[in-house]
């Protein structure tokens, strides 16, 4: 008799893709999402679907029904997959014997989520990370003296909230939608990375680059082979922390090679998009024992539709890029897949939902993907006192900049 797995998104094509990989193992892949159709669905690779209400509006009822989910489809396997992992993460106790979620403690997670106490976390391990600290505190004042700045909320996801600050520009307000941090702004690459773990182990790394953007997400992005600066400080945090799942990291390397991590993703992202993705079900299946995570041979993939669309639009606006239609021409579309092609040519009815929540309430793409999935507040559990630790060398004042992508 097969495994269960449930997929606990399927709007998204790496959720896709996961469903693919575990299905080629020969699993029987369920997949829950609060939108009643979506990309998943779609799908040879699925043998069944539930709707589910939206986590970040009634996240109780949502863990219900997962453990429903779990118990009726006789679930041996849960697999979180994007923003909805801080809710799954949840599911922990209530998961019967034999029932194995893919992902690391609540509380790590949480604290991974949390973008001031990521910082103070990676700076105890004596990693590289911008100077940071909250907004409201005396010390952000110090870091937008030193240079340009970022401010973001320090739960948020898909780009939602980011404001640029010039060098030595005032700070702005507390934000009454929740605590905010003051980053400082490292001159160089914006790069990110997607990795399978087991057991404080690093499985596999993909370090890519947007290339297409929609918005501050990547549509369209390349894998960047020669990273391992970027891979050693990705390992190493990992082992310290002996995290198990999916994490993923935003870089900016600064022009003497040193990574930056500006953010951390406990979830999947684009990079998911370039692994093979049956070897990655059999890392997770086996709990790292099938050994390493290759790559496909792919080095440059898109989302199709939403790429057709950034081209279109700057079309349209008289802004043309050259670039973004060689892009569309030249990129591999992640959806595709000659034995499964009903989820490319469904995409977009399949997708309905969400754009008819970005267009008719006037949101980018992926807050329209993430708002109802997402985790905007305070963690369900204390984590404790933030990390005290040193500020990490070697940060200079960073020129102004364009805004960094965002993993997708």
């Amino acid at each position: 008799m097969s495994r269960t797995v449930l997929i606990t998104v399927g709007r998204m094509p790496k959720g896709l893709d996961l469903a693919r990989g575990f299905a080629a193992e020969g699993c029987r892949v369920v997949v829950a999402d609060p939108y009643r159709w979506h990309v998943a669905r779609l799908s040879r690779a699925v043998a069944a679907t539930h709707r589910t209400v939206a986590p970040a509006r009634e996240p109780d009822r949502y863990l219900e029904q997962l453990s429903d989910i779990v118990a009726r489809e006789r679930v041996e396997l849960v697999v979180p997959v994007s923003e909805e992992t801080m809710h799954v993460v949840r599911l922990g106790d209530r998961l019967p014997a034999g029932t194995r979620l893919f992902a690391g403690p609540a509380a790590l997670v949480h604290t991974l989520h949390d973008k001031w106490r990521f910082n103070r976390l990676a700076a105890t391990f004596g990693l590289p990370v911008p100077p940071s600290a909250p907004l409201g505190d005396d010390a952000a004042r110090a870091v937008v003296e030193a240079g340009p700045a970022v401010v973001k909320p320090i739960w948020s996801c898909g780009g939602a909230g980011v404001e640029f600050l010039e060098h030595g520009a005032p700070l702005p307000a507390a934000r009454a939608a929740g605590p905010a941090l003051v980053q400082q702004r490292v001159d160089g690459t914006h790069l990110s990375t997607c990795s399978v773990a087991v057991g404080g182990r690093v499985l596999g790394t993909t370090v890519y680059r947007g290339v297409v953007m929609a918005g501050t997400v990547a549509v369209c992005f390349r894998r960047v082979a020669d990273a391992r600066a970027i891979e050693a400080w990705v390992e190493a945090f990992v082992a310290r922390t002996g995290y198990s799942g999916f994490v993923s990291f935003d870089f900016i390397v600064a022009g003497d090679g040193t990574p930056y991590a500006i953010e951390c993703n406990p979830r999947v992202t684009s990079g998911m998009h370039f692994f093979d993705h049956p070897a990655v079900a059999r890392a997770v299946l086996s709990q790292g024992a099938s050994g390493p995570v290759p790559h496909r041979p792919e080095t440059h993939l898109q989302h199709f539709y939403a790429t057709l669309m950034e081209a279109e639009g700057a079309l349209l606006s008289g802004r043309p890029s050259r670039e973004q239609f060689v892009n569309l021409w030249q990129a591999r579309d992640v959806v595709w897949a000659p034995r499964d092609p009903l989820p490319f040519w469904g995409m977009t009815p399949a997708s309905y939902e969400l754009l008819a929540k970005s267009l008719f309430g006037k949101m980018s793409m992926g807050e329209a993907a993430t708002g109802d999935i997402g985790w905007f507040g305070p963690p369900p559990m204390d984590l404790g006192e933030v990390p005290a630790a040193p500020r990490p060398v070697g940060v200079t004042p960073a020129a102004p900049a364009a805004p960094a992508a965002r993993a997708g």
